[in-house]
This record gives structure tokens, sequence and C-alpha cells, in this order.
């Protein structure tokens, strides 16, 4: 018989939202093995699978079709593959998990308020220095669409490690793509968003693989799942399949 297969985060505050929301939809997922299982269940459902996996591992995993349900934030999905959102489907917003991926610019650099200011900053920062502006970030293919899309490209990616918001004042990057809530981090730095730094703003997400092997007994247990979810919602979720 079939079944589908649904991961949710593993650790942490997304794994305790992600079972407080479908704990409240009357869809409580269990985890008999303990916080070191990868396993768990949903008596409501049965005939569904749980997966722990890490929030970034989902996202991959959505994209390739080897799972076929998940929960994620969009910024993941963006940065797992290139054009990895056109492999799935973003089912429901989930209400948790919210944070935007922005550009941060020195406060300093007083003129820049815009992304057609730091194209011309970085045409000029070469042009005195020899070099690219350095942008550390972990978000290196929505760095890369966005700066494109404002005709920017004498610049070059610092992959970011550790605390990215630090990079322009230890001297590791001139400039920084990176998430926030709040916004308090970036301003404890001396960072700015320019107005049209916002790259993204995301979400946990119920994400729906669009690459996983969809026969009709799966797709009719897909809208089982589904309906069970509207009904503790009170409205219609996305389903294209």
């Amino acid at each position: 018989m079939s079944s589908i297969l649904l991961a949710i985060p593993s650790k942490g505050r997304l794994e305790e939202a992600t079972r407080e929301v479908f704990a409240d939809l009357g869809m409580p997922i269990e985890r008999p093995g303990g916080a070191r299982s990868y396993l768990g269940e949903m008596a409501a459902m049965p005939d569904v699978t749980v997966r722990f996996l890490s929030a970034s591992e989902i996202a991959r995993e959505l994209i390739a079709g080897n799972i076929d349900l998940g929960v994620t934030g969009e910024d993941l999905v963006h940065e797992a593959a290139e054009r990895g959102i056109e492999q799935v489907e973003l089912a429901k917003p989930l209400g948790f998990g919210g944070a935007d991926v922005v550009v941060g610019l020195p406060e300093s650099w007083v003129d820049v308020t815009a992304m057609r200011d730091l194209a011309d900053v970085a045409s000029d920062y070469r042009h005195r220095h020899g070099q690219w502006l350095r942008v550390a970030t972990k978000y290196i293919n929505l760095t890369r669409k966005h700066f494109a899309l404002h005709g920017i490209a004498e610049y070059r990616i610092v992959q970011s490690m550790g605390a990215t918001e630090a990079a322009p004042a230890s001297g590791a990057a001139e400039l920084i793509v990176d998430i926030t809530s709040s916004g308090s981090t970036l301003k404890a730095n001396q960072l700015k968003v320019p107005k049209d730094g916002v790259i993204l703003k995301s979400e946990a997400n119920l994400v729906v693989a669009r690459n996983a092997q969809w026969d009709k007994e799966k797709l009719n247990l897909m809208r089982d799942f589904l309906d069970k979810m509207e009904k503790g919602l009170g409205e219609k979720i996305t389903e294209t399949l």
C-alpha cells in the first residue's frame, strides 16, 4: 500500500512550532524513538510516514523529489538550487519562522540608499582599489539573482561560515546578504538595508514536491492529508499537482 513521506525539522524552535501547528489541527506528530530518532508517526494519518531532517536538507530533498511533503523555509528552497522553487509547490505558509533575506550595508555609506547606488559604488570601488566589492553571505543563489536584477556585476561573494553580520567590521567583506527577523543585529553592527534591499520575505511553509513519484493512490492520500489540514484551518490550501 502506498504512503506519503512528510519531512519536518528535526530540532529547535522549527521542530517545536511545526509539531504545535499539526497538534492544533488535530494531527499530532509523535517521535516514539525520542529526540535522536529520525522517524515519527501521525496517528490521525497512518498512511503518512514522518521523517525528521534539518530544514535545509528538507528543501534539498523536496527539490529532488525524494520526499513528498515537507515543512521548511521558503528562503531555503530558493537557496538549495538555482531553480529549486520551480520544482515545488508552496502549499501553505504556516505562520512561524518569519524572517527577511536582506542586503546589509555600512551605515557610514550615507549616499547609498538604493541598489542602483550600490552599482555605482561597486564600479568606483574596483577602479579605486583594483578589486571587486566583497559580499559575505550564506545565500549565494539569492544574492546572485538580486544583484543581477539590479545590474550589479562588479562584486565577489565571500561564503560566510559564521556571524555574517560581523564581516564588514572585521574587514572580511564590505557588505553582506543575510537573514533578519527584527533588524536588531544589523543595527548593532552599524548596518542598514537599502530601500530595495529586501530580497525575500520568508517563513515556514508546507511544501509539496513536484518531482516526487505521484501515482493516483499517493495523490489521493495527499489530498486527504490536505483536506484534514483545511478542516483544521478553516481555509483552502493550494494544491496544483
